[in-house]
């Protein structure tokens, strides 16, 4: 993120130069050559001009994106440099106080005059305010693009990933909420539906519906969102789309108008939370409690690839969510189809060095065997599951870790990703290879044999580097 901050005092600059460094980008206009040059020397990145000039920000490349702090020492006229910042097209006004500035007098008389205005004391320069005004200022400018660009269209859909999760399907009942739009023109929508059962259960006790859509009925949207999943898992079915929220690693090879894409968190959900968050939209009961339930489940309750705020969207969230509702709908996660498929990879897994291996042969659902796979990482000496199966002559391969000894994602990608389509996570990963081209690289397999080959490549991957052997903690 980029900052531009106008000051005229040489500590205010390098106060502001540590507290915004590494996090953001930051470059200063000072009205002095002399504190230019000496900020220059000192490897501050400073540009000489007058604040006053709307084409000092202009050359600046100043845009509606970008963070613009205005140091006021009370010993200037704050007026024409605010004015030329918002002639120059920044949104993202900030005023840092200095000394006697500070009072709420002073904030308030200047938003009186300008309303867009955020006024903060120096003193929260150290408490964290003005990074966390940052980042919801972000997300809110972010936001508000695309609830315009949104604006106009008769026909929205929000698409999801086949067999969507409860992430999935809460972040399209938020993004439909955050474009302040209905069931009748914002369809949630997913091409091969919803069968599994926790999820068919979720959708019934909270009265909502994804509507199963066909390739060919694409065209008939005027605008595709996507949420928890981005354009390359539909292959070369999408290349252009208008909108992707998804907290899954970025992927290369397609265009969106705006996305938000940030995998450092545990869940969509808690992207989606901040949007709402961002431009006031009210969260309801149902909502809330979809989301809850989606931020549980993908994290683990916070087992897996979870941070800070992930936990700050829980805490929110939970006032205002049907905690009975969600005891209901976890209710419904082991049926006697997995209990046959977790017996059958008892039956034929193999445990070795901390590593559970097992191959289901031929499944109906891809669901049955990340199932399977979150389910034994659940045994006492397990630190790494890895579990196979057959879906519709294709290959279906889940790795769940406790997410400290190394990186489930580069596994599949290092394996796999060259005969199939590979990612995930550094707890959770998936791959999926069609058959033939399995065969060709691994050569032809059985229960046992499938079963040894996979720990013959965990056990070489993990000879990399030692493991770690670790507390799991939550990181920010």
């Amino acid at each position: 993120m980029r900052c531009l901050a106008v000051c005229q005092d040489d500590l205010v600059v390098r106060m502001l130069d540590e507290i915004l460094l590494p996090g953001f980008e930051v470059e200063f206009i000072v009205d002095s050559r002399t504190l230019a040059r000496r900020l220059h020397d000192a490897g501050v990145t400073v540009t000489f001009g007058d604040p006053r000039r709307t084409d000092t920000y202009l050359k600046a490349d100043v845009t509606p994106g970008t963070c613009v702090i205005v140091e006021d020492n009370a010993r200037r006229s704050l007026k024409r440099i605010l004015e030329a910042v918002r002639d120059a097209g920044a949104t993202l006004v900030y005023v840092l106080g200095l000394g006697a500035a500070t009072t709420a007098k002073r904030a308030d008389e200047l938003r009186a005059e300008f309303p867009d205005v955020v006024y903060l004391s120096i003193s929260e320069l150290f408490g964290g305010p003005l990074l966390t005004e940052f980042s919801r200022s972000l997300t809110r400018a972010r936001v508000q693009q695309y609830q315009r660009y949104f604006s106009d269209a008769d026909r929205v859909l929000i698409l999801l990933h086949h067999e969507p999760d409860p992430d999935a399907i809460a972040s399209g009942l938020a993004l439909r909420n955050v474009l302040r739009r209905t069931k009748a023109t914002a369809i949630i929508g997913a091409i091969q539906g919803v069968t599994r059962p926790e999820n068919v259960r979720m959708l019934k006790l909270l009265d909502l519906q994804v509507e199963a859509i066909t390739p060919a009925s694409l065209h008939e949207f005027d605008r595709i969102a996507m949420v928890d999943v981005q354009p390359h898992y539909f292959g070369e079915l999408i290349d252009r789309i208008d909108l992707v929220i998804d907290h899954h690693p970025e992927q290369p090879g397609y265009t969106a108008v705006f996305k938000d894409i940030r995998p450092e968190y545990g869940s969509t959900s808690t992207i989606m939370t901040e949007h709402l968050r961002a431009v006031d939209v009210n969260i309801s009961e149902r909502t809330a409690t979809a989301m809850l339930y989606a931020i549980k489940s993908d994290t683990l309750f916070f087992n897996r690839q979870a941070n800070r705020v992930d936990l700050e969207a829980f805490s929110y969230l939970y006032p205002l969510a049907d905690a009975q509702l969600i005891r209901k709908m976890e209710g419904a996660e082991l049926t006697r189809e997995r209990l046959a498929y977790v017996m059958k990879a008892y039956q034929n897994g193999t445990l070795f060095d901390q590593v559970f291996c097992a191959y289901l042969g031929a499944s109906p659902r891809e669901d049955f065997i990340p199932y399977v796979a979150d389910f034994f990482l659940q045994l006492e000496d397990v630190r790494w599951t890895i579990i196979a199966g057959v879906v519709n002559e294709t290959m279906v391969i889940s790795v769940r870790n406790l997410g400290y000894s190394k990186n489930a994602g580069e596994f599949v990608r290092r394996y796999f990703a060259e005969i199939g389509s590979a990612g995930g996570h550094r707890a959770m990963a998936k791959a999926l290879v069609p058959v033939q081209a399995f065969r060709n690289k691994y050569g032809d397999f059985n229960a046992d044999g499938m079963s040894r080959r996979l720990h013959e490549l965990a056990e070489q991957f993990l000879a990399d580097a030692p493991r770690e052997h670790k507390p799991h903690l939550l990181t920010s």
